[in-house]
C-alpha cells in the first residue's frame, strides 16, 4: 500500500513558492504552484484531487500559549512556542498572514476529514542530510540533496526537482512518512503545537 500523505512546502500567496510532494503510482510525484496563481486555492483542489489522508505543511497552524490565556505575564512568550525554539524556526507571528492561512487551511481540511499537522524541512535536512552544505543557499547543491534524498526515499523521484520549493515539499512529504512509521521526532510542548520530523 502507497503512502497516502502530503507534503507541503507553504509559500506566500501569489509568489509560485507553494510545492507539494505525494507518492503516485509507485512515484514521488511533485507539484507547484504557478507565480500569479492562488496558492491556497491551488492546494485546496490538488488536496480535492490526490484525496491524502494527512497533509504535513511547513507552516505554523498554532500561536504561542501565552494567546490562549486570559491573564498573560509579561515574563511569557509572546513570540515563539517552544518547537519554534527547539528546530531555530521563525515566530509564527512574524509569518503572520502565512500563519493566518495555514491555520485557515487546516480548519477547512478538516472540515473534510483531513488532518493537517505541522513540519519543518530546515530540521529534516539538519537531521537527515548532515554532512551535506549550502541547504537553499546555494543553487548548485540542489543535484548532492536530490542525490542524497533518492538514496534515502523508499520511493523513486518520479522527476528531479528544479529548485528547493520543491526539495522542502519532498522533505516535508519525508517527515511525514516517518511520522506513519513510527520513526518521527515530535518537538515542542503538545498542548501548544508540535513540529514532526
Amino acid at each position: 500500500m502507497e503512502d497516502n500523505h502530503l507534503g507541503v512546502d507553504f509559500g506566500s500567496k501569489l509568489a509560485g513558492t507553494t510545492a507539494a510532494a505525494m507518492v503516485q503510482q509507485g512515484e514521488l510525484h511533485v507539484w507547484q504552484c504557478e507565480k500569479g496563481n492562488d496558492a491556497d486555492q491551488w492546494l485546496q483542489e490538488l488536496v480535492r484531487q490526490l484525496k491524502p489522508n494527512v497533509v504535513y505543511i511547513d507552516a505554523p497552524l498554532t500561536l504561542p500559549k501565552v494567546y490562549g490565556f486570559a491573564a498573560q505575564s509579561p515574563a511569557a512568550d509572546f513570540f515563539y512556542r517552544q518547537a519554534d525554539r527547539e528546530v531555530q524556526a521563525m515566530s509564527p507571528m512574524f509569518l503572520g498572514g502565512l500563519t493566518a492561512r495555514a491555520m485557515r487551511l487546516r480548519a477547512q481540511l478538516a472540515n473534510q476529514g483531513i488532518a493537517m499537522l505541522e513540519t519543518y524541512p530546515a530540521e529534516a535536512s539538519r537531521l537527515l542530510l548532515p554532512q551535506l552544505q549550502g541547504y537553499k543557499k546555494d543553487p548548485a547543491a540542489l543535484p548532492d540533496y536530490t542525490a542524497a534524498l533518492q538514496r534515502i526515499l523508499k520511493y523513486k523521484l518520479h522527476a528531479l526537482p528544479g529548485n528547493w520549493h520543491q526539495v522542502d515539499a519532498i522533505l516535508c512529504w519525508l517527515s511525514g512518512h516517518r511520522h506513519q512509521q513510527q520513526q518521527s521526532i515530535l518537538y515542542g510542548d503538545p498542548y501548544e503545537g508540535r513540529i514532526i520530523v
